[in-house]
C-alpha cells in the first residue's frame, strides 16, 4: 500500500505524484521523491525496484520482517533497516523499517500494524533548509524518530522494574516476583537486540569512510549514534539490576525456606523428645520398677511436658520458633 508518493525540490513539497511519473523528477536537478510504504507485496515493491534500481537482496529484506538492524551499501546507495519496538500492555510489540536512499529517491518500508510516520514527513517539510539536503536528512529523520521511540519504553522499563524492587522484601511475593523479573529480562533483551546493532551500524555513517550520500550529514548520524548509545547503557544497566534483584530474590526464597526448616526442625526435636520418653516406658520388660508405682503416669506425663517445655523455650529465646 503506498502512504505517500512526493516530489520536493530545494526543500519544498512540489506535489504528490504517480509512480509512473517518479522518472521525470529522478533526473531533475535539487529534486528528490519520497515514497512511503506500508506492509507492501512483492508486486508493489517491484514497481519502485524497477523505477529506482534496487537491489533483489535489499528487496527480499525489505519484504520480511523480523531482520537484524542493518546499514549496507549498494554502489552509491544505502538500505537501511531498523527495528521499531514499542510497549503496549507489559508486552514488547515489534515491527520493522527498511530504507532505501539514493541519489534523488528515498524509499521507506513499514512493515508494523502501529504508528507511521506522518509526522516525520511534517516535521521534515517545516524545516525545508534541512530538507534540501535531500535524501540524506530524510534518512537521518526516519532513524532518529525510531530511536527517540525507544526511550518510552526504557522508561516503561525502568519503572516496572522499580515497582519489582519495592515488593522483593514483601513476604509471599517471592514466586511472583521472580516471574515478573524474568519476562521485564525477556522484554529488556529483545529491546538490547534492536538496539546494539543499529548502534554498531549507524557509526559507519559519520567519520572515517562515510558514503557519499551521508557526507554532508555526518553530524546528524552522530546524534543518532550518541541516543542510542545511551539507551543501549541504559538497557545494560537495567539487565545489571534485573540480574541482582533476581539474586537478591532467590536469596530471601532462600532465607524463608531456611525458616521454615528452623521451625520444622525444632518442632521434630520437641517430639523427639517426647517419643523417646514414651518409647522407653512401652517396652515390654518384666522388671521395669516405674510400671508398678502408683505416680507413674502423671510423673512421666510431667517429664515429658517439662522437657518439651523447657526445648520449646529454648528454641524461642534463639528464634527458631
Amino acid at each position: 500500500m503506498i502512504v505517500n508518493c512526493v516530489a520536493y525540490e530545494q526543500g519544498y513539497r512540489l506535489s504528490d505524484i504517480a509512480p509512473e511519473d517518479i522518472g521525470d523528477y529522478l533526473t531533475r536537478p535539487d529534486c528528490f521523491v519520497w515514497v512511503a510504504l506500508h506492509v507492501p507485496d512483492a508486486k508493489e515493491l517491484a514497481i519502485f525496484q524497477s523505477v529506482f534500481d534496487l537491489h533483489e537482496l535489499a528487496i527480499e529484506d525489505a519484504l520480511v520482517g523480523g531482520q537484524r538492524p542493518k546499514v549496507e551499501e549498494y554502489g552509491d546507495a544505502l538500505f537501511v533497516i531498523t527495528q521499531m519496538v514499542t510497549a503496549s500492555e507489559g508486552d514488547i510489540q515489534h515491527g520493522q523499517l527498511a530504507v532505501f536512499a539514493g541519489q534523488g529517491y528515498v524509499l521507506s518500508v513499514r512493515q508494523h500494524p502501529g504508528r507511521g510516520f506522518a509526522d516525520v514527513r511534517a516535521r521534515c517539510e517545516r524545516e525545508p533548509d534541512l530538507l534540501k539536503q535531500g535524501p540524506a536528512f530524510v534518512l537521518y529523520a526516519l532513524m532518529d524518530v525510531v530511536v527517540d521511540r525507544y526511550f518510552p519504553v526504557v522508561e516503561e522499563l525502568e519503572t516496572e522494574l522499580e515497582g519489582i524492587e519495592d515488593q522483593i522484601f514483601i513476604k509471599g511475593t517471592a514466586r511472583a516476583s521472580l516471574e515478573r523479573l524474568y519476562q521485564l529480562k525477556r522484554r529488556t533483551m529483545e529491546l538490547k537486540r534492536a538496539v546494539a546493532p543499529l548502534a554498531e551500524a549507524s557509526a559507519h555513517l559519520f567519520g572515517g569512510r562515510v558514503p557519499a550520500l551521508c557526507y554532508d550529514t555526518q553530524d546528524y548520524f552522530r546524534d543518532v549514534y550518541d541516543h542510542l548509545h545511551r539507551i543501549e547503557m541504559a538497557v545494560d544497566t537495567i539487565r545489571e539490576t534485573i540480574i541482582t534483584a533476581i539474586q537478591v530474590n532467590l536469596s530471601m526464597v532462600a532465607i524463608d525456606e531456611s525458616e521454615v526448616n528452623k521451625r520444622l526442625a525444632a518442632w521434630a526435636a520437641i517430639f523427639a523428645v517426647a517419643t523417646i520418653l514414651a518409647g522407653i516406658w512401652g517396652m515390654n520388660f518384666t522388671h521395669m520398677p516405674e510400671l508398678d508405682w502408683r505416680l507413674g503416669y502423671p510423673l512421666a506425663l510431667l517429664m515429658m511436658g517439662t522437657a518439651s517445655g523447657g526445648l520449646y523455650y529454648r528454641f524461642r529465646v534463639t528464634g527458631w520458633l
